[in-house]
């Protein structure tokens, strides 16, 4: 069985000095090949050194390039640029992680917009996937992804936590959905239950967003109480459970689709 991690926050502080071993336990795991998230120039830049220094052969460790929608005051005229650099980088398969978060809000709302829409214009340019963002903004995303979504080759919605509704304006613009430890969670998460078995097969793809989201429902629970690729299997466990397929038969179509969307190499 092998699986693909679409998205661990790898530079997180709380990896520093372990990415090496979280990703030997990852592999021993089944989770085969990873993309680490980019949430900001430095830290996409982070990303793209961890490719190069803990994947020598190219095959397993990739990385997304993009400023997160709480980081959008920071970008500058120079942003674009260097942006555009790093999504050249063989080693980087996609744009974000971008979008819009109207929850906390960090950055301004336009600011937000405007960063967006900067990201898919490059996605456009590049012909790239892009791996969005969205909280508490889901009216708003679907209204500037339509203006683009025709020249994208493909788009994914991370950390899914949505209703039906959001989840099937989401599938209507054909964009693919990834689902995290979220749906483990008994206090939260349990609408999604129902809701993974309305996700097309070739729609779907899995992800930790680790080092957050333990999946609750993992037994035993590491001390540290911190999410790592390692676990991906309880997320692949609870999906295939709802969705009424076997382990085996989810792990095949997910990572088929992660492959494809991220255009990955195939592993022997």
């Amino acid at each position: 069985m092998q699986l693909i991690d679409i998205g661990v926050n790898l530079t997180n502080p709380s990896f520093a000095g372990k990415q090496r071993e979280i990703l030997e336990r990852a592999h021993a795991a089944g989770v085969c090949q990873l993309i680490v998230t980019g949430t900001s120039l430095g830290g996409s830049e982070q990303a793209l050194e961890l490719c190069r220094e803990l994947d020598q052969s190219g095959q397993r460790l990739f990385a997304s390039a993009g400023i997160h929608p709480h980081c959008a005051s920071d970008w500058t005229a120079d942003s674009a640029v260097r942006l555009k650099a790093l999504l050249m980088e063989p080693n980087v398969c996609a744009v974000g992680e971008c979008g819009l978060d109207f929850n906390r809000d960090f950055s301004p709302r336009p600011q937000q917009e405007k960063v967006l829409e900067e990201h898919l214009a490059l996605a456009v340019e590049l012909q790239r996937p892009v791996f969005l963002h969205e909280r508490d903004a889901n009216t708003r995303l679907l209204e500037i992804l339509r203006d683009y979504r025709d020249r994208l080759p493909a788009a994914v919605v991370h950390c899914f936590t949505g209703e039906q509704k959001t989840l099937f304006s989401y599938l209507d613009l054909d964009l693919h959905i990834g689902i995290t430890g979220w749906i483990c969670d008994e206090r939260r998460g349990t609408h999604l239950h129902p809701l993974v078995r309305e996700i097309p097969r070739g729609r779907l793809m899995l992800e930790s967003d680790a080092p957050y989201l333990l999946p609750r429902s993992l037994r035993p629970k590491p001390k540290n109480g911190r999410n790592e690729p390692a676990y991906l299997g309880e997320v692949l466990r609870e999906v295939a459970q709802h969705r009424g397929e076997s382990q085996d038969e989810l792990a095949a179509h997910t990572t088929a689709c992660a492959r494809t969307f991220f255009n990955l190499p195939s592993l022997d």
